[in-house]
């Protein structure tokens, strides 16, 4: 019985055989190829609280909107659907997965849409934004330039969320234009997780570092990950990460990026999928859930 299943795919989107039968899991199909030669792969998260709410393959109605429109929409479907069961997402979501289709010419309007959206309802750089990986996924309209997962907890008790941040390897978000946490950790009913957002081979002031290397910025990508998770407020391993996602900008540096990660960071749990990151000059981004 899972609480949350996503399945990444070359393109098949009537995915069938591990698909939740139990009516209650939010299940996600997102048009990213796996890069171990399986046409799907899968990640399943089990129930745990009840509390825990999650979200899956929001979409807009309008699908002849522009990607910033497109955003929009989807927000406020989520807000409707939260506010529904008494929450919002200023108080109660902690992630959010944003899939752009075309992400080189679409990834500004989501930016703006998002940003925006948020402005209006209090979510700004001195309260606290979400953590949340932007990167380039389809669903299987071909209209639907964004999609979106999320994750909420009911009766989250703020003092209990730390946003975590490793500022002398990585600058705020909002610096470069963006309204996401790097990672945030929280504990609610007993239960303590951390979620890392996607995070790439960037610098303190936000510029991308080894252009044209991908095992270079997957050291970073690496460096960067375990500096956040320095920040939690109990020691936290990489290794001992539930799941991680890896996303390749170019099939062909798979090879690369897994026996980099091997010797970074042996026995990691990890989904590898084609899924451009959002600055052409990065060609690999990791994201965690632990």
């Amino acid at each position: 019985m899972y609480a949350f299943t996503r399945y990444f795919t070359d393109g098949e989107f009537s995915v069938t055989g591990s698909r939740p039968s139990d009516g209650r899991g939010a299940v996600s199909v997102i048009g990213q190829k796996p890069l171990d030669g399986r046409r799907t792969a899968v990640w399943n998260v089990p129930f745990e609280d009840d509390d825990f709410l999650w979200t899956a393959g929001l979409v807009p109605d309008d699908t002849s909107a522009d990607s910033e429109g497109q955003m929009r929409q989807i927000l406020e479907k989520y807000e409707a659907i939260l506010a529904s069961k008494g929450l919002s997402i200023k108080d109660n979501c902690l992630r959010t997965w944003i899939f752009v289709r075309d992400i080189d010419n679409n990834y500004s309007g989501v930016v703006k849409g998002r940003k925006d959206y948020f402005d209006g309802i209090g979510l700004t750089k001195e309260t606290h934004y979400i953590a949340s990986t932007g990167i380039e996924g389809n669903a299987s309209d071909p209209s639907v330039l964004v999609t979106m997962d999320a994750f909420a907890v009911r009766g989250i008790d703020s003092r209990n969320v730390k946003y975590l941040q490793a500022l002398d390897r990585l600058n705020p978000t909002h610096e470069y234009g963006v309204t996401f946490e790097r990672g945030t950790a929280f504990t609610h009913n007993g239960h303590s997780h951390i979620f890392i957002s996607g995070t790439a081979s960037i610098d303190y002031k936000g510029n991308v570092l080894y252009i044209d290397d991908v095992r270079k910025q997957t050291e970073r990508a690496v460096g960067n990950i375990r500096a956040l998770l320095q920040d939690a407020p109990a020691p936290t391993r990489l290794e001992d990460a539930e799941q991680a996602i890896v996303y390749l900008r170019n099939d062909a540096d798979a090879p690369i990026v897994r026996e980099a990660l091997a010797e970074l960071v042996p026995g990691l749990n990890c989904i590898m999928v084609h899924g451009p990151v959002c600055r052409p000059t990065w060609l690999v981004e990791i994201e965690c859930w632990f």
